[in-house]
């Protein structure tokens, strides 16, 4: 029997659009706003005056810059990504990939200068975790959509078309979604199913976790008993983080990491991790067998997504939405999500995949059924105090390592 669905509208609509066999990485809302030191940076920005978005040279600048996570894109045996080649041969717009996300905040950091000053980050489309798209949308940083340039939108989820951080999705569109769980290498670990299992005396000094707060501390909090998606307190917080701290500080916790947990498990120096779904299958893909095993965690596991959006500074914003809209196509949006193995937001990519393999359309971490997403809940929206508090807290205890 599912658990009832959380208030939240939001986390109600992606669960009730999943249910229907697709939902769309990293969906942890910022619900209530922008953190209190975003919001001292956007009063620092141009004296407080609205930045300006770039002019767009798309139509004399046939080329595109965009920045993505690792594993998060189709990809042959030579390096190349066929989809991305197949809509350069179509436009004749020139793309360069860019995988240079490991995580939300580090991305952040090496950007948020020049985006202060409404100036091009190297960037003219980038997907990032919906709190943090939020941010960015709160302080200014991103350009409005044009959606006669992205008719294909009208494949976006309709449950999908109105989140908390962005209305109407004037300013982000969904790129994929996904799950973090628990992760391990069959080979040298037996059968993981909860978080406190990672604890294990012959774990010691060979687990890793994410440097995304929201995904290690989700997953602790909820083996703790508590519904991230409700009214937790500080207190609840508190008591996961002393948990986190003691592993760390015990070091039962070898590293915290962003995507780069992979090359840990790849290089054996880490055993098992709080991972995402959808890197563990390209992992064993690479092996040629089946040498990690992912799973959602007996207490629950966390339900996420990252959005496309164009930054303020981009000067290509019309190629952008061209890119946008080819990867709305059903057709397009399986032949990723048949390689990536995350959620995709694309209506009509579930028929498509049976035409790829049939075998995917029934796949748990690409179209997820009801048992496993009531196995799942989606952080809450944190108050800017709240932001600002849970992330200091966790900061401390990795600069405490």
């Amino acid at each position: 029997m599912n658990r009832p669905l959380p208030e939240d509208p939001m986390v109600r609509s992606l669960i009730a659009h999943a249910r229907r066999g697709q939902v769309t990485r990293r969906t942890m809302l910022a619900g209530t706003g922008a953190s209190a030191t975003a919001l001292a940076l956007a009063a620092c920005a141009g004296g407080g005056s609205e930045l300006q978005p770039a002019e767009d040279r798309s139509e004399s600048d046939p080329t595109l810059n965009w920045a993505n996570w690792p594993f998060y894109i189709d990809e042959d045996d030579n390096g190349n990504y066929p989809t991305l080649e197949a809509f350069q041969e179509q436009t004749g717009i020139s793309v360069t990939y860019n995988i240079t996300v490991d995580d939300n905040n580090s991305y952040y950091a090496t950007v948020r200068d020049q985006l202060a000053l409404g100036q091009d980050i190297g960037a003219d489309t980038v997907c990032l975790t919906d709190w943090m798209v939020s941010r960015w949308i709160q302080l200014g940083y991103t350009q409005e959509l044009n959606y006669d340039n992205i008719p294909n939108a009208a494949n976006l989820s309709e449950d999908l078309r109105n989140p908390e951080f962005d209305p109407g999705r004037r300013f982000s569109i969904p790129w994929q979604g996904g799950f973090a769980g628990i992760a391990w290498n069959t080979e040298q670990v037996g059968e993981l199913r909860s978080v406190d299992d990672l604890w294990a005396p012959e774990l010691r000094g060979r687990v890793g976790v994410l440097s995304e707060m929201r995904d290690t501390m989700g997953l602790i909090l909820m083996n703790n008993g508590v519904d991230i998606s409700g009214d937790f307190s500080a207190d609840d917080f508190n008591a996961a983080l002393d948990i986190f701290r003691e592993q760390v500080t015990g070091g039962q916790i070898r590293n915290v990491r962003g995507n780069a947990y992979t090359e840990d498990l790849v290089n054996e120096d880490t055993l098992a991790a709080i991972a995402w779904s959808g890197d563990i299958t390209l992992l064993n893909f690479e092996a040629g067998y089946e040498k990690w095993k992912f799973v959602i965690p007996e207490a629950g596991g966390t339900l996420w997504a990252d959005n496309f959006l164009i930054p303020i500074g981009s000067p290509r914003k019309t190629n952008a939405e061209t890119l946008i809209n080819y990867y709305y196509e059903p057709e397009v949006a399986a032949e990723v999500a048949a390689w990536v193995n995350y959620i995709t937001p694309v209506e009509g990519a579930r028929e498509a995949m049976e035409a790829i393999d049939p075998e995917l359309a029934e796949n748990e971490l690409i179209f997820p059924s009801d048992e496993t997403l009531a196995n799942t809940r989606i952080f809450r929206g944190l108050t800017g105090q709240e932001e600002n508090e849970y992330q200091a807290a966790f900061q401390s205890v990795l600069l405490g390592a």
